[in-house]
């Protein structure tokens, strides 16, 4: 389906187009896991995703009757800037359908990428609206539409991504992890290891909210998820392509799932501690080594960082979800005895030296004999947790622990 030599085609066709990302060693991971770990930073991409690739080489493949009628995608993101730029560098006029919803932010970009040659339509609340908009809009237009990623061109513009790594590796690889979403860059690079470099462990990483491609391997057919975590929105899809489900359920040898609070922290600490800005999709592979960590001692692994849009003003969630996951921050429903002190004893013989009330609300009823409050509790060691709960428990405090309730805490965060 997908051929080794049009993925070599690809790379020519992408030479003066896209950028060749670096391939990094990264001494702090490599320090912390006991091995060599190198970064394919497709985050330094033009459009700052290696969704350029794919694009750009479908549509170039394009007939010229078929350039003139035009393109069409829908995507709220990195697909979309990638569709645009190309659109503006091949001079092909693309309709670009995005989500009501979609920040303003991205449809900026997009705007600035594809400048006079893309036109944005808004519509519909989710991406599945906005696509099945697209869909009719290329029917009645006689329009090529740009498949995200179950499109064999856009997989081998995909796989491009593999070539520039063996390209720059002067080293054995010994395990290459790629994110998956709907498994075009899966799909592309592992068609391209496996001709080059067949003893290479091929890794796919999805979130563990949206383990499409893992479901659908583990039950032999491509299979729809009917419910996902939508948090790593590159990489969370319902259902995978048809063709990228061919390729990697006989090219990969694992597939990792990682939970997305774990994909926060990994964001968090690649801003923190090197400058590294990645979108939840760019972190997973990162993220997906704490799970392999026995298997990759002394070993040479590549992770592909595959974008980095992140929207700003997320941050607070990301932060968020991350302290839940790394088990920092704790809710409680209390219920305090409705007389003078008692929040005083709480705040005196039941909170830690190094604990600290990060939410607090209170209603006090008269009628009653408890008031309830809700109250967020940040810890700086999740082993402090037991001790809270024991001295809750000592001095007869009625409470119920909220981090279980998953619905009610997405409502808090």
């Amino acid at each position: 389906m997908v051929s080794f030599e049009n993925i070599l085609k690809a790379s020519e066709i992408l030479k003066d187009v896209a950028t060749r990302t670096p391939l990094q060693f990264n001494q702090q991971l490599s320090d912390e896991y006991g091995c060599n770990i190198y970064l394919k930073r497709e985050d330094l991409q033009v459009v700052r995703s290696y969704k350029l690739r794919g694009a750009y080489n479908k549509m170039f493949s394009l007939t010229e009757d078929e350039k003139k009628k035009g393109v069409v995608c829908a995507s709220a993101g990195n697909h979309a800037q990638g569709v645009a730029y190309s659109c503006m560098k091949l001079n092909i006029k693309g309709t670009i359908f995005m989500p009501v919803t979609t920040p303003t932010q991205k449809v900026a970009q997009v705007k600035l990428f594809g400048k006079n040659n893309v036109e944005i339509i808004l519509t519909g609340d989710s991406f599945d609206d906005a696509y099945t908009a697209s869909i009719a809009f290329c029917k009645e237009n006689n329009a090529v539409f740009v498949h995200p990623f179950d499109d064999e061109k856009v997989i081998e513009g995909q796989g491009t991504v593999a070539k520039e790594i063996l390209d720059d590796a002067d080293f054995k690889i010994d395990y290459l992890l790629a994110p998956i979403g709907g498994g075009g860059l899966a799909a592309g690079v592992t068609s391209y290891f496996k001709e080059v470099s067949i003893d290479t462990k091929l890794i796919g990483v999805e979130p563990e909210g949206a383990p499409s491609m893992f479901t659908s391997i583990k039950n032999g057919y491509n299979t729809s998820l009917e419910e996902i975590d939508k948090f790593v929105d590159g990489a969370a899809v319902k259902r995978v392509g048809d063709i990228t489900f061919e390729i990697c359920k006989d090219k990969l040898n694992e597939i990792i799932l990682v939970p997305e609070g774990r994909v926060c922290t990994t964001i968090l600490n690649l801003y923190n501690q090197q400058a590294i800005v990645v979108e939840p999709a760019g972190a997973l592979t990162i993220a997906a080594l704490s799970f392999i960590k026995d298997k990759i001692k002394g070993k040479n692994i590549v992770c592909v960082v595959s974008g980095s849009n992140n929207d700003i003003m997320r941050t607070e969630e990301i932060r968020e979800r991350s302290l839940l996951y790394e088990g920092l921050k704790h809710f409680f429903i209390i219920r305090f005895p409705q007389r003078a002190g008692a929040l005083k004893e709480f705040l005196s013989t039941v909170l830690g030296p190094n604990d600290d009330i990060v939410h607090f609300e209170y209603i006090k009823k008269h009628n009653r004999d408890n008031g309830p409050a809700l109250i967020g509790i940040e810890l700086t060691d999740p082993k402090d947790l037991n001790p809270l709960k024991n001295r809750l428990n000592d001095l007869g405090f009625n409470y119920e622990y909220l981090n279980k309730n998953d619905n009610l805490i997405q409502f808090l965060m």
